[in-house]
C-alpha cells in the first residue's frame, strides 16, 4: 500500500496526484513487491503522534486488515515516534520516502563503492532516528565499566555502535575514492573533455548513453535503473574524442544522507567540461523535475561557468501536436535539443552541438604560483593544461594552454 500525504505545510512543486504516481514507481522499483492500492491522503494538519487523524488511522487499519497488507509506504517524512505508533496500531512494517529510496539503492548497488556509500547513508539515517525512537530509554545496561560503564542507556550504546561502523566504512571508502582519483588523474593525462549526463531519474540518460557509446548499460523504464557511474569514450562526428559519463539519477526530496554519501561519485559532474541535462519531456512535470535537478547541481557545487546543454528526451512518447509546440519552443532557446534516445531522432544535431561547444580556441599563458598553492597547481596538472613547468625560489612558473572557460574556472578556486 502506498500513501502520499498532501499537507499544506509541505512545500512542493508537484501536484499530489503526480507525487503519488512517482511514489508508486519508486515502490515498483523494489523486487517482489505487489502494490495492492495507492491513494493521496489529504492532511489539513499533521498529527505529531500518528501523522494522520484518528479517523483516518482507523479507516486505513480496516483496509490493511481486509487486504492483508504487510508493508505500508508513506511518501514523505515520518518521525520515529509516528512510525513506531503506526506500526503498532496497524501491525505492519512502515517505510517513509527516505527509507524506500535507501532500500532501492541497497538493492541496485553493484560496485564496492556503491555498496559502501549506501551502507554509510543508511547508518547516518538510522542514527538520526535513534532520538525518541526507543520505548526502553529508561532501561540501564549494567557492566564492569569497560565499555561505556554502568548506567549507559541503550540509545547511547546503539549510537556508539553506529558511530564505530560509520568510521570503519569511511576508512574503506577513502581507499576506494583514492582509486577513483588515480583513474581520474590517468584520464586527465589524456586530454579528452569530459561530458556528464545528468537528469531526473528515469529521464532516459542510460538509453542515450548506450545510443552514443554502443555500450549495454542497464536501461529500463524504472526509477534508479542506473546507480553505479559508467564512463566510455566517444568519437564525435568531427573526429574529436570525449569521455561520456552516465550518473545516478536525481529525485525530489533526495535524502541528504544519500547526497553526502554519493558526493564522491558525483565528482565526475564537478570536473565535467560540459553537462548534458537530460529531461523526460513527455512527463507532465518535466519543468518541476528540471528545477529539482538544478537545485541538486547547485548544492553539489557545480560551477556556473560549466556549460550545459538541455536535452529534451522521449520525443517518441509525445503526440504530433505537442511535438510541433516543443520544436517551436526549442527553436527559441539556445542549447536546447529535442531528441529520442530510443529511436535516434535528433541525436545527430545534439552531437554537432556538443562538438561545437567543446571546440574552443585555446590560448597560451604563463602563470606563477607560490609553493603554498599546491592544490591549484594539482588542478591544472589533473586537466592536462600544463605545457611546461619550472621551479623558482618562491614557487612554480607554469606555461599553460587552456580555454577561456578553464581560465575562468581556475580563477574561481
Amino acid at each position: 500500500m502506498v500513501l502520499h500525504p498532501d499537507t499544506r505545510a509541505r512545500q512542493t512543486r508537484r501536484l499530489p496526484e503526480h507525487g503519488l504516481a512517482e511514489a508508486v514507481s519508486l515502490a515498483a522499483a523494489l523486487p517482489n513487491l505487489d502494490i495492492l492500492w495507492a491513494e493521496v491522503v489529504r492532511l489539513p494538519k499533521v498529527q505529531p503522534g500518528m501523522l494522520f487523524g484518528s479517523g483516518k488511522v482507523a479507516e486505513l487499519k480496516t483496509r490493511i486488515k481486509a487486504d492483508e497488507v504487510d508493508l505500508v509506504l508513506v511518501d514523505g517524512p515520518v518521525s520515529p515516534v509516528q512510525q513506531r505508533n503506526l506500526e503498532k496500531e496497524w501491525g505492519i512494517k512502515l517505510l517513509d520516502r527516505t527509507s524506500l529510496i535507501l532500500e532501492i539503492f541497497a538493492d541496485r548497488a553493484r560496485t564496492r563503492e556503491g555498496v559502501l556509500q549506501v551502507e554509510l547513508a543508511a547508518l547516518s539515517y538510522q542514527r538520526s532516528r535513534l532520538v525518541r525512537a526507543w520505548t526502553h530509554l529508561e532501561r540501564q545496561r549494567g557492566g564492569f565499566g569497560f565499555v561505556g560503564g554502568p548506567g549507559e542507556t541503550q540509545i547511547e550504546s546503539d549510537r556508539r555502535a553506529i558511530d564505530e561502523q560509520v568510521v570503519k566504512l569511511k576508512r574503506q571508502l577513502e581507499q576506494v575514492v583514492k582509486t577513483r582519483e588515480l583513474h581520474r588523474a590517468a584520464r586527465a593525462k589524456v586530454p579528452f573533455p569530459i561530458v556528464a549526463l545528468v537528469g531526473y531519474t528515469n529521464a532516459g540518460k542510460s538509453t542515450l548513453f548506450n545510443r552514443l557509446t554502443g555500450a549495454e548499460v542497464l536501461a529500463k523504464d524504472m526509477l534508479f535503473a542506473t546507480l553505479d557511474p559508467t564512463m566510455r569514450g566517444v568519437t564525435l562526428p568531427t573526429g574529436q574524442k570525449i569521455i561520456l559519463s552516465d550518473t545516478v539519477g536525481f529525485i525530489s526530496d533526495l535524502p541528504t544522507q544519500l547526497v553526502a554519501a554519493f558526493r564522491a561519485t558525483l565528482e565526475e559532474v564537478l570536473s565535467a567540461d560540459l553537462i548534458l541535462h537530460v529531461r523526460d519531456i513527455s512527463h507532465p512535470e518535466s519543468a518541476e523535475q528540471a528545477a529539482d535537478v538544478a537545485e541538486i547541481l547547485a548544492s553539489l557545487g557545480v560551477s556556473a561557468q560549466t556549460p550545459q546543454i538541455e536535452v529534451w528526451n522521449k520525443l517518441d512518447q509525445v503526440d504530433p501536436a505537442s511535438r510541433e509546440a516543443l520544436a517551436a519552443q526549442a527553436a527559441q532557446r539556445p542549447q536546447v535539443f529535442p531528441i529520442s534516445a530510443l529511436t535516434g531522432e535528433g541525436v545527430e544535431a545534439l552531437l554537432a552541438a556538443v562538438a561545437a561547444e567543446l571546440d574552443e580556441e585555446r590560448s597560451e599563458a604563463v602563470l606563477e604560483l607560490p609553493f603554498g598553492e599546491g592544490r591549484r597547481r594539482a588542478w591544472l596538472h589533473d586537466r592536462g593544461l600544463v605545457v611546461a613547468e619550472s621551479e623558482g625560489e618562491d614557487g612554480w612558473r607554469l606555461t599553460l594552454r587552456w580555454t577561456a572557460r578553464q581560465a575562468a574556472r581556475f580563477r574561481e578556486m
